[in-house]
């Protein structure tokens, strides 16, 4: 991101100095997925397109790769109603899909798609900032874990929980894929005073949350917290421009691979390790 962007970037978040009061910020926090189970009752399975760009931006989901020599397990938290699974599993006939998302409507709305296959998947309902998941998936057992646009819809308090829960079924020298919103985003800028909780976190008018990351804030998460390797930590940038009013405009996510490291020890112990101290209408495109 160039240094000029930036700079007008930062100005603009510091003109909003207030936050949603304390009650608000309870309720919020406390019925994340209440919130977005309204949100798929609304939207049903017509509001995400189908992530048929997932292997363009990681080579681990490409059939052929390493990962794919033999019968690799996934894992995809935030599954929504498998916009995510549905190519990959017609890309990788070999591959088995776990998912999972804290809707129970829309782990429903996979679960009755035509293309679900009990042989192939398996989908259920996990909060998983609370939920541990190797209740469901036998620990150190998976190969891949797709956490793509899921990590900002959690209170930032509860996001290193929820990658200690994750690296207890991932398997040795197995790989976190993250892509999510970055700070400064277009989506970031755009807030009206009243709906910052705090420092990048936001929430939407039907009340889902929004939190903005920066690479700083990911390698704390997963490397200083979660004990895992950083392979990439990077921002994407995506230039929209609107040639009718003159007008360009930044998306901006943040994308990285984390891997577990080959020694099971290893992982136990970061895991066992101190504990982070916590820091913290949806626009499609990639997402």
């Amino acid at each position: 991101m160039e240094e000029t962007f930036i700079s007008n970037a930062k100005e603009i978040l510091a003109k909003d100095t207030s936050v949603v009061p304390e009650f608000w910020q309870k309720k919020y926090r406390n019925e994340a997925s209440k919130n977005w189970d309204k949100f798929y009752n609304r939207n049903t399975t017509n509001f995400f397109k189908d992530r048929h760009w997932t292997d363009r931006e990681f080579e681990e989901l490409r059939a052929g790769h390493v990962f794919s020599e033999s019968k690799p397990v996934l894992l995809e938290i935030g599954c929504g109603v498998g916009n995510f699974i549905w190519p990959i599993l017609e890309r990788n006939p070999d591959i088995y899909v776990y998912a999972c998302d804290f809707s129970p409507r829309a782990v429903g709305f996979v679960q009755a798609n035509e293309n679900y296959d009990e042989g192939r998947a398996k989908a259920f309902v996990c909060d998983i900032t609370k939920d541990r998941l190797a209740d469901t998936i036998p620990p150190h057992s998976v190969d891949i874990v797709s956490a793509i646009f899921v990590f900002s819809a959690l209170p930032p308090e509860k996001q290193a929980d929820t990658v200690a829960n994750i690296v207890e079924i991932l398997k040795p020298g197995g790989r976190i894929l993250f892509r999510d919103y970055g700070v400064y985003d277009l989506a970031q800028l755009r807030f009206k005073s009243g709906h910052k909780l705090e420092e990048n976190l936001y929430v939407r008018q039907d009340g889902t949350l929004s939190y903005y990351f920066s690479t700083e804030r990911l390698r704390e998460l997963f490397v200083q917290h979660g004990g895992l390797v950083e392979l990439e930590n990077d921002y994407v940038v995506k230039k929209l421009v609107n040639a009718k009013l003159k007008i360009d405009s930044d998306r901006i996510f943040a994308q990285a691979k984390f891997q577990a490291p080959i020694d099971t020890q290893a992982i136990e112990s970061a895991m066992t390790g101190a504990k982070l101290t916590e820091a913290g209408g949806a626009v499609a495109m990639d997402i």
